[in-house]
């Protein structure tokens, strides 16, 4: 069964997998923006970008301010951490297979250097 934290990053997860959207979550890293501000860098119209924006609302990572007529885009990064907090769980499994790679391409590369200097010392090969 599902719990609220895995709906939480699926909707996330979700929101993160177009470029689109990321591209919006980056602009709002430097601070709060209209939809209008935020659709000027796209060739796309209004309703295209309130959709993206729609999808990065119900995952938690847009809010809407409520400033009069002008209603400011803000990024919540609270979704972010939960991923950050989630994919950390794995580091220790990443960084074991990464000195495992290391190891062995170390290898590799001892073997190759250790028939060159066989070929080099043999002028019969």
């Amino acid at each position: 069964m599902a719990t609220r934290s895995d709906q939480q990053l699926d909707d996330t997860f979700a929101a993160l997998a177009n470029s689109t959207r990321r591209a919006i979550l980056a602009r709002l890293a430097q601070g709060a923006a209209s939809v209008t501000e935020l659709a000027a860098p796209f060739d796309m119209t209004l309703p295209a970008i309130s959709k993206h924006l729609k999808v990065l609302e119900r995952a938690g990572l847009v809010v809407r301010g409520k400033q009069a007529q002008y209603r400011p885009c803000a990024l919540d990064p609270t979704p972010l951490e939960e991923v950050s907090t989630w994919a950390e769980q794995y580091r220790p499994v990443w960084e074991t297979r990464f000195d495992r790679m290391d190891d062995y391409l170390q290898e590799l590369v001892t073997e190759k250097h250790e028939s060159v200097v066989e070929k080099e010392e043999d002028p019969h090969e």
